[in-house]
């Protein structure tokens, strides 16, 4: 080796060494991920309640937390005792506001009602864009979700993003999710799929059992895909046998002769069972279904967590 050659790779190897040696050899690490925040607002609730009316039971204008659009809303019969029960600070019940109608598509003259397409969607909408916000200001509030009739179709389809990891708050932060007829209840049995409250009824919900029914303002939508993934052992459903909107018998209303299965499905939501679920029992002990799901809501609440407050 000449000597120039000896220099030049005693400069090499410096050159090297010092690469190595200040890191310029290494692959980037990842950022660090966020810290998990450790306390939130002093006004931000321990709990957040979200109820969710049924078909005429709601309006776009009402009051979420002082709602008086229908009086005799079912849910009331759950939100009002939790509210009585509990100071604001440990839970906030927020009734979701939305235009609960169910136009029928036959009607002649039109009844003047809005879609359940629209009804629904504006349900879905309006509950994942409370939440999304809740969550943002409130990142440690948990939740406690329960609807009835059409409102638990909403609450269900929004607890099934949340299960899939799509949904406005993530998995972990739900205590709990309640379904009072369910028009979308599998009446199945296993992963995924809800707990049921009662004796089970043999049939299905009427978006089931419809399935393939698409006409203008009505899309019957079917089983959720995937069930309640990962909320699914800690959501319930509870269905009066008999009750269309929830034990529709499978396949019965045929969606080949749609006009008779969607007056089917009309009626059925003001049907007398369907309206009766304030009386209608689901144990042993006597115990209704909306005494059921205020003593459920109510023991997930004295139970959950009291994040810290700055």
């Amino acid at each position: 080796m000449t000597f120039l050659g000896g220099v030049a790779l005693i400069i090499a190897i410096a050159v090297l060494a010092w690469y190595m040696l200040a890191g310029c050899g290494r692959a980037p690490k990842p950022p660090k991920p966020p810290e998990p925040p450790t306390s939130q607002p002093a006004w931000c609730p321990d709990v957040q309640m979200i109820s969710v009316p049924g078909t005429w039971e709601s309006s776009s204008g009402d009051d979420p937390y002082n709602p008086t659009a229908n009086p005799a809303s079912l849910m009331l019969n759950v939100s009002n005792p939790i509210r009585q029960q509990f100071p604001s600070e440990r839970v906030d019940v927020y009734t979701v506001p939305y235009v609960a109608q169910f136009s029928n598509p036959v009607a002649i003259p039109p009844d003047g009602q809005q879609s359940y397409n629209n009804s629904r969607a504006e349900g879905a909408q309006r509950m994942v864009d409370f939440m999304a916000e809740r969550t943002e200001q409130c990142p440690l509030t948990t939740y406690v979700l329960a609807g009835f009739s059409q409102g638990a179709v909403i609450a269900g389809d929004v607890a099934n993003l949340i299960g899939a990891g799509k949904g406005p708050v993530s998995a972990d932060l739900v205590l709990g999710v309640t379904l009072i007829a369910d028009g979308r209840r599998t009446g199945d049995t296993g992963s995924g799929e809800a707990t049921q409250i009662g004796t089970p009824p043999p049939g299905v919900g009427a978006e089931i059992a419809l399935t393939g029914v698409r006409v203008p303002g009505i899309t019957m939508t079917g089983p959720r895909e995937g069930g309640f993934g990962k909320v699914a052992d800690r959501t319930y459903t509870i269905c009066a046998p008999t009750d269309l909107i929830c034990d529709s018998p499978r396949q019965a209303l045929n969606p080949i002769n749609f006009v008779s299965s969607v007056l089917t499905l009309v009626r059925a939501a003001g049907n007398p069972v369907h309206a009766l679920y304030k009386g209608f029992v689901v144990d042993e002990k006597g115990t209704t279904a909306t005494e059921w799901t205020t003593v459920w809501a109510a023991d997930l609440i004295e139970k959950a967590p009291h994040p810290a407050h700055s």
